[in-house]
């Protein structure tokens, strides 16, 4: 069993007190005001409180690090330091209505030594305020739910494999991409699951729940916790050329070495026709 470090416990005490009144909210859901923010794309008084209990928790305990916010944007903090990458509520339709799938996601960003950009994600918490369940990860000490070790499926064969992705939907996402990269791995495999929460996605495949995931048109709070996640529990994470950064938003496919590879030749085949 790893020992929560201190940057950890900031983390998920950010998190617990956030979900607390997300699940509150939750069970208010017929109360909320609604605001459209674009096509498809919601926003509630929820999700910006969530933020802004993540932002005031983590600011108290690194004051000079900065953020990225789904809501608030970018907050710029010392360029020596980390930031903090966050999304408050991922699964914003869900939980609008009424769907129990939904998560708070929490990663750190080290700034690219001698400056100029930033570089590895080295710090992760995603939690499920519905479950429980609190996913975490640091650089080197592995991927963890709680304080069981979390490792991805030992499957090797795409017939037996259950993958996760996200479909296009009215104002996001390429439909004419995801049907041919759909009609390549959907014959292929056992089954494709749609959640509707990437970070959990991600999660569940670290915590061997999915065999593999793929979706393009996310934003970083999305994935670059569940990225850390995956490679930390023994998975591969790249986009859908097969190169790998810290962060993957735009196209993100994700599984243990052996699926990954057999899903990339799928995927890259359908995209070349």
């Amino acid at each position: 069993m790893a020992a929560l470090s201190g940057l950890i416990r900031v983390m998920e005490r950010a998190a617990r007190k956030a979900g607390g009144r997300l699940r509150r909210d939750f069970g208010e859901i017929e109360h909320l005001q609604v605001s459209r923010k674009g096509p498809a794309d919601f926003v509630s008084k929820a999700d910006m409180r969530a933020e802004r209990t993540l932002y005031d928790e983590l600011l108290a305990a690194r004051p000079d690090w900065g953020f990225v916010l789904e809501e608030a944007g970018i907050i710029e903090g010392d360029a020596d330091k980390p930031r903090w990458i966050i999304d408050p509520l991922d699964g914003t339709s869900n939980f609008l209505h009424g769907i129990p799938h939904f998560a708070i996601s929490i990663a750190v960003q080290e700034p690219k030594l001698g400056g100029g950009g930033w570089g590895d994600v080295t710090a992760a918490v995603i939690y499920n305020p519905i479950t429980d369940e609190t996913f975490w990860a640091e650089k080197t000490r592995g991927a963890w739910l709680h304080d069981g070790r979390l490792r991805v499926s030992s499957r090797s064969r795409l017939p037996d494999s259950l993958i996760a992705t996200g479909i296009p939907f009215q104002g996001a996402g390429d439909f004419a991409e995801w049907t041919k990269i759909f009609s390549a791995i959907g014959p292929e495999v056992a089954g494709i699951r749609r959640f509707g929460a990437a970070s959990l996605d991600l999660a569940w495949v670290a915590a061997g729940r999915f065999d593999g995931f793929w979706e393009s048109g996310l934003k970083d709070w999305d994935t670059a916790a569940g990225c850390l996640l995956v490679r930390e529990a023994g998975g591969f994470v790249s986009d859908f050329r097969g190169r790998s950064q810290p962060i993957h938003a735009q196209q993100v496919l994700a599984a243990n070495d052996t699926l990954h590879s057999k899903l990339h030749k799928l995927l890259a085949g359908a995209l070349k026709g």
